[in-house]
């Protein structure tokens, strides 16, 4: 673990085992980070307002910033999820197993279930429930298509590659 992690009014980050910052990355306050979850280069992770609970074996992409409504919304995230490259999670929920792509946009009160996938550069709108099984797309995101099996059972190897990748990292 390296990082910037900070207080934020007399709470301080909590984290996991096994668990990758890089070292660009930034955590603050009442967030709390599973193991084995990785957090890429210059993500923000800000649980200053409101709590953030992330679980295990996440990928948290470079560029990612998770966010909170102040005093209404935390952030949650399941676990073995992956999170591409610039994505905004804003006061949001993740359940395991789903897949949100570069740059997407996922929007308070928004849930995306188990085996779900946002797809690169998508707005999931406030309030939205992106079910397991379909593919959202666009800005604003509606249901695309129903994901074919293979992938849906691609999404825990992403996040296991992402484990291994970490791994190496923490061993320098």
């Amino acid at each position: 673990m390296s990082g910037n992690i900070m207080p934020f009014q007399g709470v301080s980050p909590t984290i996991g085992e096994n668990v990758f910052i890089a070292p660009t990355a930034t955590v603050i306050g009442d967030t709390v980070i599973g193991a084995g979850t990785s957090v890429w280069f210059n993500c923000v992770i800000r649980g200053d307002v409101h709590e953030i609970r992330i679980g295990e074996r996440n990928n948290i992409q470079d560029g990612t910033i998770i966010h909170v409504t102040g005093g209404k919304l935390g952030t949650y995230l399941g676990s073995d999820i992956t999170i591409g490259h610039g994505a905004i999670l804003h006061a949001c929920t993740l359940e395991d197993r789903c897949f949100i792509g570069m740059g997407a946009v996922v929007l308070d009160g928004a849930v995306v279930e188990s085996g779900a996938m946002v797809a690169a550069g998508a707005v999931v709108t406030p309030g939205k429930r992106v079910k397991s099984g379909e593919l959202w797309a666009g800005n604003p995101a509606k249901m695309l298509r129903r994901l074919s099996d293979e992938e849906i059972a691609f999404f825990p190897v992403s996040a296991e590659k992402y484990v291994e990748l970490a791994a190496k990292y923490i061993k320098g």
